[in-house]
């Protein structure tokens, strides 16, 4: 807390996630005439929950780029802008608010850690895919995607995975990354969807709005709905 400084000297306070929240919202101190903003509707609900007010938030899309149009971000010069995040995230938002001449302070206040699996809860998982139980794959972010392919690399993490920092997995079965490719898999915007893509997926992908609860459950509903022609 000491090596952020004083909190009235930030513009704003950015929370990232709803666990940058979890996390980091000790730092604010009870504080409630600070001005925050939280990147998506979910980081705005645990603010809302812990007590605080959200003065900055995307409109229509819940992604950096919706947050970094909003009228408030716009002209940043000489502020002071205070992000609280997770390792390894995006830093678009950092650097493009540092482009347009504010100062940027983060603070990491967790770390993803992609799960290890053991090789025979891999080969459960492989025929459960193969016996048609699972039928589609949620990755809520770029970062959840590239650790589920790491899972099945199929020569790819020479590619791109090795850049977002994910530790090596156990030994996948040889026919997971078939199923992989075989089942759809639900992705909230194009933006990881475009990720996968590069990655080397070729799997079918379902489009929602976001990674909100209720576009994930609308993608899934307009799917099964065009599959069974009602």
């Amino acid at each position: 807390m000491e090596q952020l400084g004083v909190l009235e000297n930030f513009d704003v306070i950015l929370f990232t996630s709803a666990n940058a929240v979890r996390f980091g919202v000790s730092f604010l101190d009870q504080r409630r005439d600070l001005t925050l903003a939280a990147l998506g509707p979910a980081t705005s609900r645990a603010l809302n929950q812990a007590g605080y007010r959200v003065a900055i938030q995307p409109g229509e899309s819940f992604d950096s780029e919706a947050l970094l149009s909003h009228p408030r971000l716009e002209h940043v010069a000489g502020h002071r802008i205070l992000i609280i995040k997770g390792s390894h995230g995006r830093d678009l938002v950092q650097q493009e608010l540092t482009r347009r001449g504010a100062t940027v302070v983060s603070a990491d206040v967790y770390e993803r850690v992609p799960a290890i699996f053991s090789a025979a809860t891999l080969k459960a998982v492989q025929e459960r895919f193969a016996s048609g139980e699972m039928q589609v794959i949620t990755a809520t972010s770029l970062e959840i995607g590239a650790a589920l392919l790491k899972l099945a690399p199929l020569g790819l993490a020479p590619l791109g995975l090795a850049p977002l920092g994910l530790a090596p997995l156990g030994p996948a079965p040889p026919d997971l990354r078939g199923e992989f490719e075989r089942v759809h898999w639900l992705v909230p915007g194009e933006r990881v969807a475009l990720g996968l893509r590069e990655l080397g997926l070729k799997a079918p992908l379902l489009r929602a709005d976001s990674a909100e609860d209720q576009d994930l459950a609308a993608a899934l509903i307009r799917w099964r709905s065009s599959v069974s022609g009602a």
